[in-house]
């Protein structure tokens, strides 16, 4: 398979997501990369399955539905729809990339966990192609600002063209909540801290069952220099490689000097 992100204008793209074949954010992306790329198939999930993280189902078979020539719709997970691009829809040609997305809402800090657009990309990752998640952030009860990713997408991906991906890695790319053209400018920046889950609502259900509901706001650290949240909340787009090796070096070695 390829590590390295070839010339847009002449790559076979694979895009998937997590809100579903039917959202705003990837008939957006695969506008703008129909017009970038000569080659472009979605294969994404039939329903929306965001924080299905990097799931894959197991337990029961999945089908796939032709919407389209290159459109196809999966019955389940974002891992489970690359796995089925790549090894069932587009086997006798395989894609030279593959991005994720647009997700409405942002995949920054420990977000990135429980993300199933990361999730999608990491599976391309760990097939061997060079791999992009793409999210625009976003605010509760406001319009998502999808002019903002569409704008700076083009100038991400000629960006990222010809890089040679080390084989553990995908990029993880968030387009801030403001209008495109008062975005700061592209940082390269590390992955910050936000934690979701510690706001739950408890209830009784009709049947007089305790119920829990997760709710949206997240412990963060917004003003961390050099992070995903810090540039974003200034209004940069922010590129962050993120790893597929989970593996503590420093604790690995402390670890060994004991055992």
């Amino acid at each position: 398979m390829r590590d390295r992100v070839p010339d847009i204008s002449r790559a076979r793209v694979l895009i998937s997501n997590d809100d579903g074949v039917h959202a705003p954010g990837l008939k957006m992306l695969e506008k703008v990369m129909r017009k970038m790329a000569k080659d472009v198939w979605v294969v994404a999930p039939e329903t929306e399955q965001s924080a299905a993280a990097h799931s894959l189902t197991l337990r029961r078979p999945l089908r796939i539905r032709k919407l389209t020539a290159r459109r196809f719709a999966v019955d389940g997970t974002p891992t489970d729809s690359v796995l089925m691009g790549i090894n069932q829809v587009m086997k006798d040609n395989p894609p030279d990339l593959v991005l994720s997305g647009v997700n409405r809402g942002g995949n920054m800090g420990d977000d990135v966990t429980y993300s199933g657009t990361v999730a999608a990309a990491l599976e391309g990752t760990l097939m061997g192609l060079p791999a992009i998640a793409l999210s625009q952030v976003t605010e509760d009860g406001h319009p998502t600002k999808w002019s903002t990713a569409e704008h700076w997408l083009v100038k991400v991906l000629k960006g990222l063209t010809g890089m040679t991906f080390p084989p553990t890695v995908l990029i993880n790319v968030n387009f801030p909540n403001v209008p495109a053209a008062s975005v700061s400018g592209i940082e390269v920046t590390c992955q910050g801290r936000r934690k979701i889950g510690g706001d739950l609502s408890q209830g009784v259900d009709p049947r007089g069952e305790d119920y829990f509901w997760v709710g949206p706001q997240r412990v963060e650290d917004k003003f961390k220099k050099g992070t995903d949240l810090e540039a974003v909340n200034r209004g940069a787009v922010s590129i962050t490689p993120l790893s597929v090796d989970m593996t503590h070096a420093g604790f690995l070695k402390k670890l060994k000097g004991i055992f």
